[in-house]
């Protein structure tokens, strides 16, 4: 019988430990909100994976992704080697001496990772399970014990179910606190993190800097969480649109005629910093 069904009844976790109890060789398939995502796995362990298009995972923008390559390197040997496999390109990159083969497994392997991850925050979905359909011979597998990914997978849903109710609104933007200089100088940061840094702006949201760094929604909102703990920056709520004349007018006669609420006391305001705090000791 195959395997197939909604997210909603079977969740990406127990789709995972199914697959690694039996020891299950195939693809597993999943599409959520017009997005598609394939799971490679042979004899219980995940060997592959690609979200989108397969072109979308092309090697060059995984090294590039993972700051192997620089963006106008990766732009050229997409260029020049059209055709070629991922093993070919990878081979080719070696011989030039632009990459190693362990900068390769690595950045593949991450990358097959972050689209995994990925999967554990879709609550709904179709999906069905392939026996023994595998990736061509071209693409690069690397095999990755399930019972890691499932232990890592699940601390970071539970991780993204509180980052999106303490940061909920990525339109909101950001800023300093006090000589952000002499703080930073005192804290050693990613190089996604310093990246990050060097777009915080009150014109830049979440969002944009997100999109500027190839950073996904749980990345970006994971690595401003951090951030707000250490006191780096504040968040700046994005601006309410205006009302019209006649909206304020109607707004103003509503309130003549009832009582003013109570205006909340400082002791009231918490701060983002302390309600995630807070949040992440009650874990």
């Amino acid at each position: 019988m195959a395997l197939k069904g909604n997210l909603r009844d079977f969740s990406t976790t127990q789709l995972l430990n199914l697959i690694n109890l039996a020891r299950k060789t195939g693809t597993l398939t999943i599409q959520n909100n017009g997005e598609i995502a394939h799971m490679s796995f042979r004899e219980g362990k995940l060997i592959y994976a690609h979200l989108g298009a397969e072109q979308n995972n092309h090697l060059a923008q995984i090294l590039q992704t993972a700051g192997k390559l620089s963006k106008a390197q990766a732009h050229i040997i997409e260029t020049k080697v059209k055709g070629k496999s991922d093993k070919q390109i990878g081979h080719l990159l070696i011989q030039a001496g632009y990459v190693t083969q362990s900068d390769i497994i690595q950045s593949v392997r991450q990358n097959v990772l972050n689209i995994v991850y990925k999967l554990f925050t879709w609550v709904e979905g179709l999906f069905h399970f392939e026996a023994n359909q595998l990736p061509s011979s071209s693409h690069i597998t690397i095999p990755i014990d399930l019972e890691s990914v499932i232990m890592e997978g699940s601390r970071r849903l539970k991780e993204w179910e509180i980052l999106q109710e303490e940061l909920p609104d990525l339109d909101a933007s950001l800023r300093f606190t006090d000589r952000p200089d002499t703080r930073l100088r005192n804290i050693n940061l990613t190089v996604e993190e310093w990246k990050v840094v060097s777009l915080i702006d009150p014109r830049n949201n979440m969002r944009k800097i997100a999109q500027a760094n190839n950073l996904s929604d749980f990345e970006i909102r994971r690595i401003i969480y951090g951030m707000l703990q250490a006191g780096l920056v504040e968040l700046l709520q994005p601006p309410k649109p205006r009302k019209s004349t006649r909206q304020t007018e109607s707004s103003a006669r509503r309130t003549r005629t009832k009582t003013a609420p109570p205006s909340e006391t400082p002791a009231a305001r918490r701060s983002v910093v302390e309600r995630l705090i807070h949040r992440i000791r009650g874990l």
